[in-house]
């Protein structure tokens, strides 16, 4: 049997409609943090608004994404690798992940209610035997040998391969 090394993505959406208290603390702070550094990319000028308004007049707003993403990873890391929304087949309720992207899907220093990001979890390197009846068939375990320990990932909405390797 041929196995791949793959990594998973997982992106959750974060708004004002977002109902878990994580989601909402998490929201309140990349909120603040974006008024206040958006601040230095902004013209005294013709100051903008929302953050696509702000990416357009100026390239270098782009290092939003990072700079908002530093007020949600002391959130992330309370999670301790593992993201407990994504649930196996068996209803375990785990996602690993070794790292996180964050990014401003959009905002406006004017109203919360617009402001809307997201944020992917990157999976540790998994081997992959296939999908198996809708299911990513995984296993942390990468190292060759004759038995596996496996994890089956139902194939959902915001859940990706985002990397695979062929041995």
């Amino acid at each position: 049997m041929k196995i791949s090394k793959i990594r998973l993505a997982y992106r959750v959406i974060i708004d004002s409609s977002s109902t878990i208290i994580w989601d909402k603390y998490v929201f309140e702070d990349t909120f603040k943090e974006y008024k206040m550094q958006s601040q230095q990319f902004n013209s005294a000028e013709n100051p903008k608004n929302t953050f696509r308004e702000l990416l357009s007049d100026n390239e270098k707003a782009s290092q939003l994404h990072f700079l908002v993403g530093i007020a949600a990873d002391g959130y992330i890391q309370q999670l301790k690798g593992n993201f407990y929304r994504v649930s196996d087949v068996l209803g375990n309720q785990y996602f690993p992940f070794t790292n996180y992207q964050l990014d401003i899907i959009n905002s406006d220093v004017t109203d919360i209610s617009k402001h809307k990001i997201g944020i992917t979890f990157y999976s540790p390197l998994l081997s992959y035997f296939g999908i198996i009846e809708g299911n990513f068939l995984v296993s942390k375990n990468t190292e060759s040998k004759n038995g596996y320990e496996t994890i089956m990932f139902p194939v959902q909405s915001h859940l990706s391969i985002c990397y695979i390797q062929n041995e």
